[in-house]
């Protein structure tokens, strides 16, 4: 009989599959055995490998210079570093030890410029420190009674003086800067005050460093040429303007 006409008659195809399957089965104490078939593995593609498989792999994961495995010069700068470790990372992305060496070198480079950040900084501090150590005895007692606040404090401050100045020149058309003035005093006394603890010191401080802007700025602002000088700038608003500057300077640094 032909494959075809059995394929074609479901009870032949029925007939020949129990034939064969009784052919190959075992049967033993009673119990019938049937064969297995043997699974076989389909071999995997190079999309199916694991990470890094078909990356492209970093050709310098071996260089131990950080510079040249970045491939940039020892004189490099940070911006330079980032750059070359952002676009490294870009081009070897998917392969796991490329991204380690790139990593690994970056970071070096990075902490080499904290490190010597930090060394510059305290080598300032300690010729700053060597400077005032080595300068007259006058000088010293001049140091001791001034202080370098936190720089928020420095700019807080500055900033209000400033808007103070600001004023005073928008409101020079209408009248004086008496009311800004005496503002900018009691700012100064309140800061003084707030640092030293006592109120008299902080209102002989104050009023010090207003009449001393006050005469400075009476003596020298006749000096400057009246081409560099607004028109309507008076004698009155040019002094103001250099009493703010004494007065920011008596808050913030003084002690």
């Amino acid at each position: 009989m032909s494959s075809s006409s059995s394929i074609s008659n479901p009870t032949l195809s029925t007939l020949f599959l129990g034939h064969k399957l009784r052919q190959n089965q075992n049967t033993k104490n009673g119990i019938t055995y049937f064969p297995t078939f043997r699974r076989h593995k389909i071999p995997r593609c190079a999309v199916d490998m694991p990470y890094g498989g078909n990356a492209p792999t970093f050709p310098r994961i071996k260089v131990w210079d950080p510079y040249k495995r970045l491939g940039i010069s020892s004189y490099a700068s940070e911006e330079e570093i980032w750059s070359a470790r952002n676009f490294l990372l870009e081009q070897y992305a998917g392969h796991e030890r490329s991204e380690e060496s790139i990593e690994a070198a970056f970071e070096k480079l990075l902490m080499a410029s904290f490190q010597h950040r930090k060394k510059t900084k305290i080598n300032l501090k300690s010729r700053l420190k060597k400077k005032v150590e080595e300068s007259p005895p006058w000088i010293k007692n001049l140091l001791n009674f001034v202080e370098l606040p936190p720089v928020e404090v420095i700019f807080r401050r500055l900033f209000l003086f400033a808007f103070m100045g600001g004023w005073s020149i928008i409101n020079s058309a209408e009248g004086g800067p008496a009311f800004q003035v005496a503002v900018s005093l009691a700012a100064c006394i309140y800061f003084l005050n707030e640092k030293t603890k006592s109120l008299a010191r902080a209102f002989i401080i104050g009023l010090g460093a207003l009449a001393t802007g006050w005469i400075c700025g009476s003596i020298f602002v006749p000096m400057i040429p009246t081409v560099l000088i607004h028109p309507t700038w008076t004698l009155e608003l040019l002094t103001s303007l250099v009493a703010y500057v004494f007065l920011f300077l008596a808050c913030t640094f003084l002690k």
